[in-house]
């Protein structure tokens, strides 16, 4: 009985103990839940993803977090940065530089993204600029005369198939400039790809735009994006023009800090330009510029850079390594319209730079319609399929494990390229296409999906 007794009283004292002990387990759990962050524990809160606001908040928390360790893996100018530490030349305090940099996704300098600055409106310019665009005749007389003729009449009518949230806004309008940067960063994207033709020259239907660089280089470098140029076929481009304008262009604005500089394999950082319709020029002359050997060489000089040459045919490849160019782009937003913007030969095309020591760059698009201005090229129309079509673009971009993906466009409105804000609107004459059922910034948000998504598949690759 004794025996007993003493066993009983062991067996209450070590359950009382045992119940103390997990009491004061259960303490410690509950303080350090206080403590933890909301992204700890076992998962996210149930229904999230039921909720894209909110979760892009967090994917921006996220980015926060890894920015740091992500710069020294984005091919950007460490000379760039040292330069935007010692020279800032907007006027904005950097209380409000820290707070864009808290509240918008980190920037990928490996998405360049194709901008244009030819825009105007009477406040601005004194007339409206490319939004009253001609309708382009056909160039068979024939299929010409069944199709209207005259150009559009802004702000109700524009070159447009959509109309953008910002109206018939001006490139010059400070808001304006800044609004862009505000989408392009907000998207994720890191460099911008600025159109760019020589002082006092333009395209056929708009006014110089070499003057506006310093502002969109200011603006740049508030929001942490990088500009290089899309040297546009102006009038007489050869070897030697090109010469200078290279020169000029690195003299002119190679200090700033937002003035992109690509790290190249071999340790060097360049500027890059991008040359559409290089085609246009035979090899012979670019070889001149392009090759070491050539007679107006820029190889192993202050101004070398790294060329990229737009594919459109599959024969422009064996042109693109002859002429001395260090990379080719597709630009065209529609799958099957040329060769080289066709996704199904974009593997083939990888495969031949690599072999050449060339940079593929491929051109991913939200979708494609020009008959705004072309009335008669329904046929060259791709549907967006409300973001499927942009993301099976990207889809087939990302096989190919291109170093750079290029965006065709961020505002391209007359084709109909662009992922800029558009809203619904419907005049007398015109109804012109939305994004419904979506909201305005709904290929800005499909771009970050797709910049983190390639981020992360990056990090694969380079393990």
């Amino acid at each position: 009985i004794l025996n007993y007794d003493i066993m009983a009283r062991f067996r209450r004292r070590t359950c009382i103990i045992l119940l103390l002990f997990i009491l004061f387990i259960c303490s410690i759990m509950m303080a350090l839940k206080t403590l933890r962050p909301d992204r700890a524990g076992f998962g996210d809160p149930f229904g999230l993803g039921l909720l894209p606001e909110l979760q892009q908040r967090i994917v921006l928390l996220d980015n926060k977090q890894n920015s740091l360790n992500r710069v020294q893996g984005d091919t950007v100018t460490r000379v760039s940065n040292l330069h935007s530490i010692t020279v800032n030349t907007m006027k904005a305090s950097m209380a409000p530089v820290n707070k864009l940099e808290e509240e918008l996704s980190s920037p990928n300098y490996n998405f360049h993204i194709f901008y244009y600055s030819w825009f105007g409106n009477p406040q601005f310019d004194g007339k409206y600029i490319h939004w009253n665009h001609p309708l382009l005749p056909h160039w068979d007389p024939k299929i010409a005369n069944n199709y209207p003729k005259g150009r559009h009449n802004p702000p109700e009518d524009i070159g447009a198939n959509f109309y953008p949230e910002l109206g018939s806004y001006s490139s010059k309008d400070p808001s304006v400039i800044e609004a862009h940067m505000k989408q392009m960063r907000s998207a994720s994207t890191g460099v911008i790809v600025l159109s760019w033709y020589p002082p006092g020259m333009a395209d056929e239907n708009g006014e110089p735009t070499d003057d506006l660089v310093p502002v969109i280089l200011d603006y740049a470098h508030k929001y942490n994006l990088k500009v290089t140029f899309h040297i546009e076929p102006y009038k007489d481009r050869d070897d030697r023009s090109m010469y200078h304008n290279v020169k000029y262009i690195i003299d002119k604005y190679g200090g700033h800090p937002a003035f992109y500089r690509h790290k190249t394999s071999t340790g060097r950082f360049l500027p890059m330009f991008y040359v559409y319709d290089s085609y246009v020029t035979i090899p012979e002359i670019w070889a001149n510029l392009l090759t070491a050997s050539g007679s107006q060489t820029i190889r192993n000089t202050p101004y070398d850079a790294l060329f990229i040459a737009l594919l459109v045919e599959e024969r422009h490849k064996h042109d693109i390594h002859r002429s001395g160019f260090d990379g080719m782009y597709t630009y065209f937003a529609t799958n099957g319209f040329s060769y080289g913007s066709s996704h199904h030969n974009w593997a083939s095309l990888k495969a031949f730079c690599d072999n050449n020591n060339l940079m593929f760059i491929p051109s991913v698009g939200p979708g494609y319609i020009d008959t705004s201005i072309r009335p008669w090229n329904n046929h060259n129309t791709r549907n967006r399929v409300n973001g499927k079509y942009y993301e099976t673009a990207f889809s087939a971009a990302l096989l190919v494990r291109p170093e750079i993906i290029s965006i065709t466009s961020f505002n391209e409105w007359h084709e109909g390229t662009q992922i800029e804000k558009a809203v619904p609107k419907r005049t007398g004459q015109v109804v012109y296409l939305d994004y419904k059922p979506h909201k305005p910034n709904v290929y800005l948000e499909l771009t970050q999906k797709w910049s983190e998504k390639y981020r992360k598949e990056q990090e694969q690759w380079l393990m």
